[in-house]
C-alpha cells in the first residue's frame, strides 16, 4: 500500500489542520502494519511558487532558505507527535525536478500541451486563473481568491478537456473517493468546468521560483502541476534514480489522504486527468480519502481571523498522547469538527484515564496484591467470564470494521466500549472483597486473569493511535512480542498461565487544567 499526505505549503507554520492529516495518515500505516500489509508512507513539503518567492522577498531572503527555515518546523513538529513516514517529498530536490521534466517533455510529446495567449483575470492568492463561472451572483471575484489582477501572458497548457470525459465515466463506475459523498461535489464541479483546460506554466518574467521547463527556458512550471507530481516522483516513477523505491511494486493501493479543499480541482480533476494523459490505467488511480476541517465555532481557522491553533503548543501543555487521540477520536473522518480544548482534556481523562488507565491500575495492581503478580486462568468459566470473552471478540470485530474503513474514531469507541465493559465486570465481580474469603482464591484469580488479558489486547488495539503508550500497558504486562503480533494473532489466550507482570505505573495521569488567576 502507498498510503501519502497532501505534501504542506512551505509559507508558513503548520496548524492543528496540518498536524490532524499527518497523524491521520501515520495511524492509517500502523494499522496496516498490524493487519500484516506492506506499507510505505510518504509525506512532504511544496516549497515553490510565487506565495513563498514574495514572503522570501519580503523577508529579505532567498526562496531557497525561507523554505528551508519553514520545512525545518514541519519535519520537527512531526518528529515530535510521533508521525514516522518511510519517504519524505521536498519539491526543490533534484529528483523531483528531473521527473517534473522528463513528464512535461512526454506530455509534449503526446500533443497534450500547446501555448497560447492570454488574457484574463489571476488569483495571487490562489495562484491560479479565474473565469466567469468564479465570480459570484453580483459578478464579483469573491473574497476567497483573495487579490485578483488583471493578466495578459502567453502560457502553455495542459488538454485536460481532452480528459473530463473519460474522468466522468470513471467516477461514476469506481468508489476511489472516499467518504462517497464527496463524489457528488466532484462530479459537480466537473460538470461546472470539464470544458476548460490548465494553464502549467508561469513566465519567468512574473515568477521565477519554480522548475524550469525543459523545451522553453522562459517559463517555470505552475506550483500544483509540480506539486501533485510528488506522488509518483519519490516512488521512483520514471526509473530515473536507484536511490528510489521501485515504482511497480510501490504504486498498489494507493491511497492520498488530503483535505476536502484541494479535492476540487487540484487532486480531483487536474490529478487524475494528468495521470490518465500519462497513460496510468483505471486501476492505477489512486483513492482520495478527503477528511474535514477543525473549525472554531463552526468558523473555518484562518490567520486573518486569528484563530488559529498551535499543535506544537497543545503536545507541550497537554502532552503528545492526549493531543493524538483527541485528534483521532473526535472526528469523523470526511466530516468537519470544532476544535474544543476542553473536550480534549475531558476524552483523554475520561476514555483513558478514568476507563483504561483505571482497567489496568486496578488489575494488575490487584494481581500483584492478591496473586503475587502471578496470572492463572482456573478453569470452570462461569457466565460473567464468557461474556466478558465476547465482549472484546464483539469490539474487536469492530474495531477492524471502522478502522479498515479509515474511521479512526469508531475504531476507538469499539475499543472503549470493551474496556467499559470490563470495568462494570471487575464492578460486579468484586475481586477485592471475593479475596477476604481463602475458599476463593482462585475465583479472583480467573476474574484478575480476564482483566488483565483485556489489557493485553487492549494494548496492541491501541498501538497505531498511541504507540508510546501502548508499548508502557505492553511492558506493564511483561508480555515479549506483544506489539509485533498481528491483528489476525488477537485470540484470547494472549497470556498464559502462571505468567508474572510488573508492578504497575500510571500511564494516564489525568489532565489537570490550570486554575484560572482570579478563581
Amino acid at each position: 500500500m502507498l498510503l501519502t499526505t497532501a505534501i504542506d505549503y512551505t509559507n508558513g507554520s503548520p496548524h492543528i489542520g496540518h498536524a490532524y492529516e499527518k497523524v491521520l495518515a501515520d495511524v492509517i500505516a500502523r494499522y496496516q502494519r498490524l493487519c500484516g500489509r506492506p506499507v510505505y508512507f510518504l509525506t512532504g513539503v511544496d516549497q515553490h511558487g510565487q506565495k513563498v518567492e514574495q514572503t522570501a522577498s519580503k523577508e529579505g531572503v532567498s526562496p531557497e532558505a525561507y523554505v528551508e527555515k519553514v520545512t525545518a518546523r514541519f519535519t520537527a513538529l512531526w518528529e515530535k507527535i510521533g508521525v514516522h513516514y518511510d519517504g519524505w517529498a521536498a519539491t526543490t530536490d533534484p529528483r523531483h525536478k528531473a521527473c517534473v521534466q522528463k513528464i512535461l517533455t512526454d506530455l509534449k510529446e503526446k500533443g497534450q500541451l500547446y501555448k497560447k495567449a492570454y488574457n484574463g483575470f489571476y488569483s495571487v492568492r490562489q495562484e491560479q486563473f479565474l473565469t466567469d463561472r468564479d465570480r459570484d451572483a453580483e459578478g464579483n471575484f469573491g473574497a476567497e481568491w483573495g487579490e485578483v489582477v488583471e493578466i495578459q501572458e502567453e502560457n502553455w497548457y495542459f488538454k485536460l478537456s481532452e480528459h473530463t470525459e473519460w474522468l466522468v465515466d470513471f467516477l461514476e463506475k469506481s468508489d476511489v473517493i472516499l467518504p462517497q459523498f464527496r463524489k457528488a461535489e466532484l462530479v459537480n464541479a466537473l460538470a461546472r468546468n470539464g470544458g476548460i483546460d490548465l494553464c502549467i506554466s508561469r513566465p519567468k518574467e512574473r515568477l521565477r521560483w519554480g522548475i524550469e521547463f525543459p523545451f522553453d527556458a522562459d517559463y517555470v512550471t505552475y506550483v500544483w502541476f509540480d506539486a501533485l507530481i510528488n506522488y509518483i516522483s519519490f516512488v521512483g516513477y520514471g526509473n530515473l534514480d536507484p536511490s528510489l523505491p521501485d515504482f511497480a511494486a510501490t504504486w498498489e493501493k494507493v491511497v492520498h489522504v488530503i483535505g476536502k479543499d484541494i479535492m476540487v480541482p487540484a487532486h480531483g480533476i487536474y490529478w487524475y486527468c494528468m495521470l490518465h494523459a500519462m497513460g496510468f490505467r483505471n486501476e492505477e488511480m489512486p483513492t482520495l480519502l478527503v477528511h474535514g476541517w477543525w473549525n472554531i465555532r463552526g468558523e473555518k481557522m484562518s490567520k486573518t481571523l486569528g484563530n488559529v491553533v498551535d499543535p506544537d503548543q497543545l503536545a507541550d501543555t497537554f502532552g503528545v498522547d492526549a493531543l493524538r487521540y483527541y485528534l483521532c477520536r473526535d472526528i469523523s473522518t470526511g466530516k468537519d469538527s470544532d476544535f474544543d480544548l476542553d473536550r480534549l482534556v475531558m476524552l483523554f481523562n475520561t476514555e483513558l484515564a478514568n476507563e483504561l488507565g483505571n482497567l489496568c491500575n486496578r488489575a494488575l495492581n490487584m494481581s500483584q496484591k492478591f496473586t503475587s503478580g502471578v496470572l492463572h486462568c482456573y478453569l470452570p468459566l462461569e457466565e460473567e467470564d464468557l461474556g466478558l470473552q465476547h465482549s472484546l471478540v464483539e469490539s474487536l470485530n469492530l474495531y477492524r470494521e471502522a478502522m479498515d474503513a479509515y474511521d479512526i474514531s469508531k475504531g476507538l469507541e469499539a475499543l472503549n466500549r470493551h474496556v467499559v465493559n470490563c470495568n462494570i465486570y471487575a464492578e460486579r465481580m468484586k475481586p477485592w472483597e471475593m479475596n477476604k474469603d481463602p475458599e476463593k482464591k482462585q475465583r479472583v484469580a480467573t476474574v484478575l486473569y480476564h482483566l488483565a488479558e483485556s489489557v493485553a489486547h487492549c494494548a496492541v488495539m491501541l498501538s497505531p493511535v498511541l504507540p508510546d503508550a501502548a508499548a508502557k500497558l505492553a511492558a506493564q504486562i511483561d508480555l515479549p512480542g506483544l506489539l509485533d503480533r498481528k491483528i489476525d494473532e488477537l485470540a484470547w489466550g494472549l497470556v498464559p498461565n502462571d505468567h508474572v507482570i510488573q508492578k504497575p505505573s500510571p500511564v494516564f495521569p489525568r489532565i489537570v487544567p490550570a486554575t484560572p488567576p482570579d478563581a
